[in-house]
């Protein structure tokens, strides 16, 4: 691999943490690079090396978002759901029929967005509805994290702003408080991907490791801006991410991309 495609690949990297750690979806930057970059590389490759770094990235912001909004740690009892959900996902996933997956995924994201849009109160703040208290919220983030970790494993894309909004919907509180959530959820699905495609041997850890020290530094430099700027800056970042996931997308199932 020479030297301008290795620089390419931890500059995109690096801007995939950043995407990451703002509202997630960072798998959409590096995963195409490393395909267009590395045209002898199989997907499941690059899935594998975007696990590692995604890992690393996710674990960081994580970490910064927990001291911020310390309830995410009530997210850790679903850990053991979300690591089985993401490795029964990812056993599947040669067998997802990404075709019809697609519209389905792209007919959620349009919804998302008219949804956020048409609602401009939603994920800015207060306590959990009072119709909706906490231990009823129970059995729908139990769902939730099952859904979504199995989704994960085997297809990915938009993974953890489903848990955001997910979050906020049956938790209630602002964006910010359902993104530490979401982080800590999605370091499991993606240890739990991680250790199946590990398993398979489809990790190349090299490149994985070196991709993974930029993405911490750009979820860093994400998870400090989230922090910093607010809610509204979140609910831009979602907004701009469903619309750019939902052109991403349509484009794949246009041209027929695995």
């Amino acid at each position: 691999m020479s030297v301008p495609v290795i620089s390419a690949l931890l500059i995109g990297s690096l801007a995939a943490g950043w995407v990451d750690a703002v509202v997630c979806g960072g798998g959409l930057i590096l995963i195409p690079l490393m395909l267009i970059l590395n045209p002898g590389m199989s997907t499941a490759q690059a899935l594998g090396v975007n696990k590692v770094a995604a890992i690393a990235g996710t674990a960081s912001s994580a970490a910064v978002l927990v001291r911020k909004v310390p309830s995410a740690t009530r997210a850790l009892r679903y850990v053991p759901l979300a690591l089985v959900g993401s490795v029964a996902g990812a056993l599947v996933a040669s067998s997802v029929d990404r075709q019809i997956m697609r519209p389905v995924i792209i007919v959620l994201l349009v919804a998302v967005g008219l949804f956020i849009l048409l609602r401009p109160s939603f994920g800015r703040g207060g306590a959990p509805s009072a119709a909706r208290p906490r231990a009823r919220a129970l059995p729908g983030l139990t769902a939730l994290v099952a859904a979504v970790s199995v989704y994960d494993g085997a297809f990915g894309p938009g993974t953890g702003l489903f848990l955001i909004l997910g979050v906020t919907g049956l938790v209630g509180g602002d964006f910010i408080t359902a993104a530490a959530w979401a982080k800590v959820l999605n370091v499991s699905t993606n240890l739990g991907a991680l250790v199946t495609f590990a398993v398979q041997g489809e990790v190349l850890w090299l490149l994985g490791l070196g991709l993974a020290v930029t993405n911490v530094i750009g979820a860093q430099v994400g998870a400090r801006m989230v922090l910093g700027r607010g809610v509204g800056f979140v609910r831009a970042a979602i907004l701009v991410v469903v619309v750019v996931m939902a052109v991403k997308l349509a484009y794949d199932q246009v041209v027929g991309a695995g």
